[in-house]
Parts: C-alpha cells; structure tokens; sequence
C-alpha cells in the first residue's frame, strides 16, 4: 500500500492572502485540523468530538476562558 496524500480544505470564508487559516482533512474515521501557518502540526479528534466543540463554541459556553 502507497503513501496516500492527506487532502486539507480551507474554509470558505479565508483568501489566498491571509495565510493563517483553518484547515480540515478526514483520515479514515478521523478529522484532522491544522492552521495553515503551521503546516506540520495537526489535531486529531473524531466528528463527534468536533461537532461537540463546535456546539460549545457557538454557545458561547468557552468566554470564561479568554
């Protein structure tokens, strides 16, 4: 079995220009998330993990923390 290159999608919402986006990539069963100023450094989590993040964050339940 080869080397399977890891496809990344920027978010619709970043231009070419930024250069410090988020990036997403699936792995099998799993996400993988990277700022593209940092390529060589990734997450790892599951879809159920990020949606729960996502939630979270839409809630505003992760303010007391800034």
């Amino acid at each position: 079995m080869g080397i399977v290159e890891i496809q990344w999608q920027k978010s619709s919402f970043s231009t070419d220009s930024e250069g410090n986006c988020l990036e997403l990539a699936t792995q099998g069963d799993e996400i993988l998330v990277r700022e593209s100023d940092n390529p060589d450094v990734a997450i790892r989590t599951t879809r159920a993990k990020l949606s729960a993040f996502l939630a979270g964050a839409k809630a505003n339940e992760f303010d007391h923390l800034l």
